[in-house]
């Protein structure tokens, strides 16, 4: 294989660019731009729900663990709490390094008491595809693991917080992962791993410090994050199946509508859509 090295003479900008990729945090936050469309009310408290999942969640991390994509100056009043695996706060050193950011555990209690705070001004923000979603992150695909997730919805009528759809255009795009269609060995190796680790592993791939061709430090794509329309939340104590149902639809109704208004501003072709599984 022919290796592609950086050229020499290239803007000071990109170098500056790749010296901040060096390091995992930094680099997602020079890639990520957040975007709002609609106005909040910080006397309520909402539930983000961030796709797609990617392979590292480099979006969801950028723009709600700082403040570099200017979080504090486009939701003043909010603060925003980034809901991951309950896994990685049993691993040494990078559980100070998550609680460092604001991370907290995706169970269900610890959403719970993000949305039970009292005086509104809390945002959840939930990556809904989760790993299973991490094994479809291709560029240029757009797969969202959604139908069958309604615990979210059911928290939110519990707790009257409004929904809000959040896509991440780029998220994809940032590394290649090993070609894993389903019913290939491939894959069938990667789903046992989940279910018994809890945590997929995505043979995922991108360039080095030096030249193009491999290493994992992501591509140079912009990750263009935007905050959709609120979706009013009754609270419901005892919810019924219908009433999750009728929600969750909404939900998914809400969430194409931001896919396809914002899709062709930022390079999607028009016959490009989501699909839900």
């Amino acid at each position: 294989m022919k290796v592609e090295f950086a050229p020499l003479n290239i803007p000071l900008a990109r170098r500056l660019q790749t010296a901040a990729v060096l390091q995992w945090v930094l680099s997602f936050l020079l890639l990520a731009q957040l975007i709002k469309t609609w106005d909040l009310d910080p006397s309520h408290n909402y539930i983000f729900g961030f796709h797609p999942h990617g392979v590292l969640v480099a979006g969801a991390f950028g723009n709600f663990c700082t403040n570099y994509s200017d979080f504090e100056e486009l939701f003043p009043g909010f603060t925003a709490y980034l809901h991951v695996l309950p896994f990685w706060f049993r691993c040494p050193l990078f559980r100070e390094y998550l609680m460092t950011s604001g991370s907290v555990s995706v169970s269900k209690k610890s959403v719970t008491h993000v949305l039970s705070k009292e005086g509104g001004g809390n945002i959840s923000v939930i990556v809904l595809g989760g790993a299973e979603e991490s094994l479809d992150a291709h560029p240029g695909k757009f797969t969202l693991f959604i139908r069958q997730r309604k615990g979210f919805v059911k928290i939110a009528l519990t707790h009257g917080a409004s929904l809000v759809p959040v896509f991440s255009f780029g998220e994809n795009e940032l590394f290649k992962q090993v070609n894993n269609p389903e019913g290939s060995w491939l894959r069938t190796v990667q789903e046992k791993l989940q279910k018994i680790m809890g945590f997929a592993l995505p043979l995922f791939h991108a360039r080095g410090i030096f030249q193009y061709n491999f290493g994992l430090m992501p591509y140079r794509k912009p990750i263009h994050t935007v905050v959709g329309r609120p979706i009013p939340v009754h609270q419901t104590l005892d919810p019924s199946t219908e009433q999750i149902e009728a929600l969750h639809q909404t939900y998914l109704e809400e969430l194409r509508k931001l896919f396809e208004a914002h899709k062709r501003k930022y390079g999607i072709p028009e016959h490009e859509t989501l699909i839900f599984k």
